[in-house]
């Protein structure tokens, strides 16, 4: 399976970038990885509704040149599906079986992610009702592939 990130924004702080190396390092078992990053637009203090949309919609824009028309495509977004770390992992199994090869999982910048974008993906997916940085998004995103498929393959995992 092809399992592709699109993320708004590079990862400046080292920690950030060690941990999805690790990461990246341990998925080359059940997966083919590649992770894009796309560039964000700088948000003015106090910017207006108007000025957020223009900003979501131009990193929109970048990321949907990057998603293919046979890829299948999650959006991280507040409001998604949420699944327990089980279910995750029969959700991505059950892609698999359906012949679903490459999925795309898009994490948007600190604004979100545009209307276009979430109109494209097939479906969105919520991991908390909180609001995390969308840099450590990446690593909890990759921890959790990497766990459905130790639990898929009935690999130990930690509960």
């Amino acid at each position: 399976m092809n399992i592709k990130l699109i993320c708004v924004g590079k990862l400046k702080e080292s920690f950030f970038r060690d941990a999805v190396s690790e990461y990246s390092k341990r998925l080359t078992r059940y997966c083919k990885l590649s992770i894009i990053e796309c560039s964000d637009e700088k948000t003015p203090d106090n910017a207006s509704d108007k000025e957020c949309t223009l900003i979501k919609d131009k990193e929109g824009e970048r990321i949907l040149k990057s998603i293919s028309d046979d890829d299948h495509v999650i959006a991280l977004a507040i409001d998604g599906k949420k699944y327990d770390s089980v279910s995750f992992a029969k959700y991505i199994d059950r892609l698999g079986v359906c012949g679903k090869s490459n999925i795309v999982f898009v994490i948007g910048g600190s604004l979100g992610l545009s209307d276009n974008v979430i109109r494209r993906a097939d479906e969105t997916l919520s991991f908390s009702d909180m609001t995390f940085p969308h840099q450590l998004m990446r690593i909890i995103l990759l921890e959790q592939v990497y766990r459905s498929y130790r639990i898929i393959n009935n690999e130990p995992y930690h509960k």
